[in-house]
């Protein structure tokens, strides 16, 4: 995939190729999303984990809904943001990763738990990239898959710059990569709307979106090709956003949870 866009043109949603536009999380605030997300959802995934759980955040941005999920997910308070110390009786590694260098030095320079975050500069669809990256990662914790996966806002970009094949290789290799998935798939009227804001910056459409066959109703078809091409099974649906976008847990029907005993 080609270098990010140059940062004047990425004021608004959509208007960056890659979704890498600055201050994500003035539109899309995290709390729009984790709210939706029940407390202790860790504890109830994983009951019997004595080891630390291993999560990846593909297409992390500059890592606020990262740091969100953390957060929520260990039951921390804001006031105890600057603390080390996982709540609810878990321990959570994150990897987070995103092919914006800059957006990965924001994240790194303002991360509030740089012991258990890491964020990185990675091209999830270079797999010359990230293979010996992941690989190396999961080697220092002796795994081979992460516990959860979270990808957030993210299929849209990876589907209109790789086409219905790489949308249907990257959510293969999520569900080779993870024992639960958490998803929050763009509708189809932001594929259009990102297209046209492009257009307005005099740019080129996106290369595939007018040869997509895979369209419509993106929830519904991402659960499906989740569940009867990935080997994968819908857990929940923790209902919608309030600018309209689903939050659908996955679990993968051939791994045992590598966090459990």
């Amino acid at each position: 995939m080609a270098a990010p866009m140059n940062r004047e043109s990425v004021h608004e949603p959509g208007a960056a190729p890659y979704g890498n536009f600055p201050n994500y999380s003035r539109f899309h605030p995290p709390e729009g999303r984790v709210s939706l997300l029940p407390q202790g959802l860790l504890g109830s995934l994983f009951p019997a984990a004595t080891r630390p759980l291993l999560g990846l955040d593909v297409g992390c941005n500059s890592g606020e809904l990262s740091v969100a999920l953390y957060q929520h997910l260990l039951g921390l308070q804001d006031g105890n943001s600057s603390t080390e110390l996982p709540g609810a009786g878990k321990e959570l590694k994150l990897l987070c990763c995103d092919i914006d260098p800059e957006l990965i030095q924001r994240a790194q320079q303002s991360s509030p738990f740089p012991a258990s975050i890491s964020f990185a500069s990675l091209d999830i669809m270079d797999s010359r990239a990230r293979e010996p990256f992941l690989s190396s990662y999961l080697q220092r914790f002796g795994r081979s898959s992460f516990d959860i996966g979270f990808c957030m806002s993210v299929t849209m970009w990876i589907h209109l710059n790789h086409g219905d094949r790489g949308l249907l290789e990257f959510l293969a290799l999520l569900a080779s990569l993870c024992t639960f998935l958490l998803v929050e798939p763009q509708p189809w009227k932001c594929y259009r709307a990102a297209a046209r804001r492009l257009r307005r910056l005099g740019r080129s459409d996106f290369e595939h979106f007018r040869s997509l066959r895979i369209k419509g109703d993106m929830a519904e078809s991402i659960t499906r090709i989740l569940t009867q091409q990935c080997a994968m099974e819908l857990v929940c649906s923790f209902g919608s956003t309030s600018w309209d976008r689903s939050l659908l847990l996955f679990k993968s029907t051939s791994a045992q949870p590598e966090g459990s005993p």
